[in-house]
C-alpha cells in the first residue's frame, strides 16, 4: 500500500486527483478510476457505483483512505489520468 500512497500523493499534486463526492459529481471531464473508501456510508456507496456504471469507471474499494490521500475523513476520490489510474490500481490489486 506504501506505492499505492506514493503514486496517488504524486497525482495530487500533479492536478489529477478529484476529491469527494460533490466534486467527481459535478466532474464532467474523463475520469479513469473511482477509489471509495470501505467505511463509507450506504448512500456515498450506491452514489459512486452509480457513477461507476454510467461512466463505465473501474472503482476500487480500499481502506483508510483519508491515510493514503492525506486528507481527514475522504472518503471517495476520482483520478483524471489514464497512466496513474492503472498504476495504482495494479497497485492496489496486488499485481
Amino acid at each position: 500500500m506504501n506505492k499505492a500512497k506514493g503514486l496517488i500523493n504524486l497525482a495530487r499534486k500533479a492536478g489529477y486527483v478529484i476529491i469527494g463526492k460533490e466534486n467527481l459529481v459535478g466532474y464532467t471531464k474523463k475520469l479513469y478510476l473511482l477509489i471509495v473508501d470501505k467505511s463509507a456510508g450506504s448512500s456515498l456507496l450506491r452514489e459512486m457505483k452509480f457513477l461507476s456504471e454510467n461512466r463505465k469507471l473501474p472503482i476500487l474499494e480500499v481502506e483508510n483512505l483519508a491515510d493514503l490521500v492525506g486528507i481527514e475523513n475522504c472518503k471517495a476520490i476520482g483520478l483524471k489520468n489514464k497512466a496513474m489510474s492503472e498504476s495504482i490500481e495494479k497497485c492496489v490489486k496486488g499485481e
